[in-house]
């Protein structure tokens, strides 16, 4: 199933969203399934791509006009793309210098797969900083440590910040001091168990 995403930068009426919608509908989303902002691509409050993601299910497959209006700069659009191939989401681009990336094809599966290298690069630059970092904190004293797991109280508040239809979940899962990826391991978007969740909760019960 296609799910869209449309964003202009003014919300003064000089911009109009009607000719990517034209272009979704076109492509065959639905008028009901297409998500919409109207803020800067570099804020981080854009409530429309929130409710899309969260709307997204594996299989799904994100319809976008450019890739420019899904990503607010290059690290959160590498961050977003990475996030959607890890939940088995799809991505088209219509338009644009990512016009080949359409993983209904195998050379948009091809694109797809930079991204990731791509992602995995970033972490592995973050991983060095970190280390790096604590190495430092060491050496002054300091003691550095892991990021929280996944325990019945995270879960238990993953879940009701996911519940929230407002959430984002790169920021509940930074609030939570875990990682995106762990978050979506044992919650959906909407809040509700996936297995490995239910397997927590079912094993602090015994």
């Amino acid at each position: 199933m296609f799910v869209g995403y449309v964003r202009v930068s003014k919300n003064d009426g000089s911009q109009s969203l009607a000719p990517q919608r034209d272009a979704l509908l076109v492509a065959g989303v639905d008028p009901n399934r297409i998500y919409e902002d109207l803020a800067s691509g570099r804020k981080d409050d854009r409530p429309g791509l929130n409710a899309c993601l969260k709307a997204l299910q594996p299989g799904n497959t994100l319809v976008v006009w450019k890739l420019d209006r899904l990503g607010r700069d290059l690290k959160h659009l590498v961050t977003t793309v990475d996030e959607l191939r890890s939940r088995n989401v799809g991505l088209k681009v219509l338009a644009g210098a990512g016009a080949q990336i359409d993983t209904t094809t195998s050379n948009g599966r091809l694109f797809f797969g930079i991204f990731a290298a791509l992602a995995e690069f970033e972490r592995e630059l973050i991983t060095e900083r970190t280390h790096a970092g604590l190495a430092a904190a060491r050496a002054r004293g300091r003691k550095g440590g892991r990021p929280r797991k996944m325990d019945r109280s995270t879960l238990m508040m993953a879940m009701s910040a996911m519940a929230d239809s407002k959430a984002n979940a790169t920021d509940v899962a930074k609030r939570l001091g875990i990682t995106t990826t762990t978050l979506y391991m044992y919650v959906n978007g909407d809040g509700s168990l996936k297995e490995a969740g239910q397997v927590i909760l079912g094993r602090d019960k015994t």
